[in-house]
């Protein structure tokens, strides 16, 4: 199946976390990698390399849609390095490019890509996320890969 067929999911969350949250955020990789679907993510550390990891172990794509203009500034599980130079203005390619989106955890940064995909009507799932209104909320990386995945299916692409 064609990439710009398949299901895309964009997953943000902090370039530093605990080692709880990337163990979750590598799970969460491995599961839309199994499920077919497409990676999206910031394509550096934290999150976005634990999500990316989990991705690539299961034989998935990796689009990582980097603030700088260097791909090499890529995690090295990105397949698809895409350099921008526009810094945290990015946000907004990330959270647009996915069909829904998974926030893992995170900070400021995060909050302001959570605060883009809903100005965007995105479905947002968080899993480690403050209760936000308008984010679902998972219970487990699966739980948050089949309610992003499920809303993802829905959509008229």
């Amino acid at each position: 199946m064609k990439e710009q067929n398949k299901i895309w999911i964009s997953v943000i969350g902090g370039a530093r976390a605990n080692s709880k949250i990337l163990v979750d955020a590598h799970k969460v990789g491995e599961l839309l990698a199994k499920s077919g679907a497409i990676v999206v993510c910031g394509g550096l550390g934290g999150v976005m390399e634990a999500v990316s990891a989990g991705a690539k172990k299961a034989g998935g794509t990796v689009v990582g849609i980097l603030p700088s203009d260097k791909r090499s500034d890529a995690n090295r599980f990105v397949d698809i390095a895409i350099p921008t130079g526009l810094g945290i203005a990015r946000n907004l390619l990330v959270v647009r490019a996915g069909d829904a989106v998974i926030a893992i955890d995170g900070e400021w940064g995060t909050l302001s890509e959570i605060a883009l995909a809903k100005s965007s009507d995105k479905y947002v799932v968080g899993l480690h996320t403050k209760a936000i209104d308008g984010i679902v909320k998972a219970r487990s990386p699966e739980d948050a890969v089949k309610k992003a995945l499920t809303a993802a299916r829905n959509l008229d692409k």
